[in-house]
């Protein structure tokens, strides 16, 4: 078996979602050569029901699976992983859906360079159809080929999404690489960590993966409890890169991805999705960020990344995370009101 794709999947029975990702698997033109994991995360729904309806028509190709709890994506998918028959190994997320010949590009263009780990670009849709959507670019080149020091640190700043890639099974097994199990945000945390145990990275240069974009998918609600997991993705990171002997060596560079994911990221979401904002979360991120990396903000790819309104913010949660709550509530009401004056609203 060349190839394992791992999906997994939770109350997603409704609206045809399933149905659209499974058939974009099924009808793959690497085809015979291509397993398809589907693991039901203990869904509420018929969900599992569905999957093996598709094990039922597609056998030897199909395998569906069910977990005997909510384990959230990083458990359903390490499921699959112990089952994966592969020489490879891929993820989908159960409300995507690839391109016909996503497998068959990626596993030639492994084929043709002897790389370990190949990826690709993806776009947005709003819609389940195969037409071309906005074009979002991952990887970029200068991270591909033969991996060495300065790749593998462009790649703990940037890894870009792991279902966009196939990994050589053999090292996911040799390493004892796995998923975080029970949070969201798992594989902001396998994914920087996966790709320094890998030693050559390629891409295909098309838009392969099909990411949709739907306002009622739980990656668009935001919680505190949601903030929690990414603090804790941030928090596995910096200790998977301990626990791998990392640290040392790539440690400006996880430096600023740990900032990215636990605090900043973490800071913005959180005043923007949820209300009310409590004073205590943010006195807690602040001395989070400040326990972990104290001198975050004069790393230079902090400094390269941010602008100078949100360097600006930052700078003002961790003099005050009361005065910030207070600066930008007043900035948000500020904002809100001169939409209402251009749009015409009080006239």
């Amino acid at each position: 078996m060349k190839l394992s794709i791992i999906v997994p999947f939770y109350n997603m029975a409704a609206d045809g979602k399933l149905t659209y990702c499974m058939d974009s698997l099924v009808h793959q033109t690497l085809r015979k050569e291509m397993e398809i994991l589907a693991v039901d995360d203990c869904s509420a729904d018929h969900t599992f029901s569905l999957l093996k309806e598709y094990e039922a028509r597609y056998p030897g190709r199909v395998r569906a699976f069910r977990t005997p709890e909510n384990r959230k994506q990083g458990g359903a998918r390490n499921l699959g992983l112990d089952m994966a028959c592969g020489e490879w190994v891929g993820f989908l997320d159960g409300d995507d859906w690839a391109a016909p010949d996503m497998y068959e590009k990626l596993l030639q263009k492994a084929e043709e360079t002897g790389a370990d780990v190949v990826g690709c670009d993806l776009h947005q849709t709003d819609e389940h159809s195969m037409k071309i959507g906005r074009i979002l670019n991952a990887n970029t080149m200068d991270q591909t080929g033969v991996l060495d020091g300065e790749k593998y640190g462009r790649l703990v700043r940037n890894p870009c999404s792991m279902v966009i890639k196939i990994y050589k099974k053999e090292v996911l097994d040799r390493c004892h690489l796995r998923f975080p199990e029970g949070i969201f945000y798992e594989d902001n945390c396998a994914g920087p960590v996966w790709m320094l145990h890998f030693t050559h990275f390629e891409k295909v240069e098309e838009p392969l993966y099909y990411y949709y974009q739907d306002p009622a998918s739980t990656t668009h609600y935001i919680s505190e409890t949601k903030c929690r997991d990414r603090m804790r993705a941030g928090e596995l990171l910096v200790k998977q890169f301990r626990e791998c002997g990392f640290y040392e060596t790539y440690e400006t560079d996880l430096a600023f991805a740990f900032a990215k994911l636990y605090y900043v990221n973490t800071l913005f979401t959180y005043v923007i999705g949820v209300r009310p904002a409590k004073l205590s979360f943010l006195r807690e991120l602040r001395q989070g960020i400040l326990h972990y990396f104290p001198d975050f903000r004069d790393n230079p790819y902090f400094q390269r990344e941010y602008d100078r309104e949100q360097k600006k913010l930052v700078n003002l949660h961790i003099k005050s995370p009361l005065l910030f709550l207070l600066y930008y509530r007043a900035l948000t009401a500020y904002r809100v009101l001169r939409r209402r004056v251009r749009s015409g609203m009080f006239f």
